[in-house]
């Protein structure tokens, strides 16, 4: 994995100046010059057969299943992720949301951003995920 600055996760000191993250990412990512970088599309909890679970934290699970296989493809894995941005359908799937995102989230972990929206293209959905990653 490519070094890369992690800021508002503990040092440097000027991140101190703002909260602290209230989960498990960080407040910015910052890559050396001459990274790959990635950008994952977002990945939604559906099975190849267009099979989706009806449980928030199952979905998720797929979600980072799926954006693990991109990663994979391109020869990266979890660790190399810098930006997570997630979307679910309601506050009740926060948690179950954050538990699926906390099993695949390496340490320094990626800067992120979770949005509660009214929906996606089909109501089944209760989450979807996009990501980026470099080396």
């Amino acid at each position: 994995m490519t070094e890369r600055e992690v800021y508002g996760n503990g040092p440097p000191s000027h991140t101190r100046t703002i909260r602290a993250p209230f989960a498990q990412y960080s407040n910015g990512v910052e890559l050396p010059p001459g990274a790959r970088i990635l950008f994952c599309s977002g990945q939604l909890g559906a099975e190849p057969d267009d099979t989706v679970p009806e449980d928030a934290e199952a979905q998720a699970e797929l979600c980072f299943r799926n954006i693990g296989a991109v990663l994979d493809s391109a020869g990266m894995d979890f660790g190399e992720l810098v930006r997570i941005n997630a979307y679910v359908t309601g506050r009740e799937h926060l948690a179950a949301y954050m538990a699926a995102r906390d099993r695949v989230v390496a340490t320094p972990p990626p800067a992120s951003t979770l949005m509660i929206v009214s929906g996606f293209a089909r109501e089944v959905f209760k989450v979807e995920i996009e990501a980026i990653a470099a080396r």
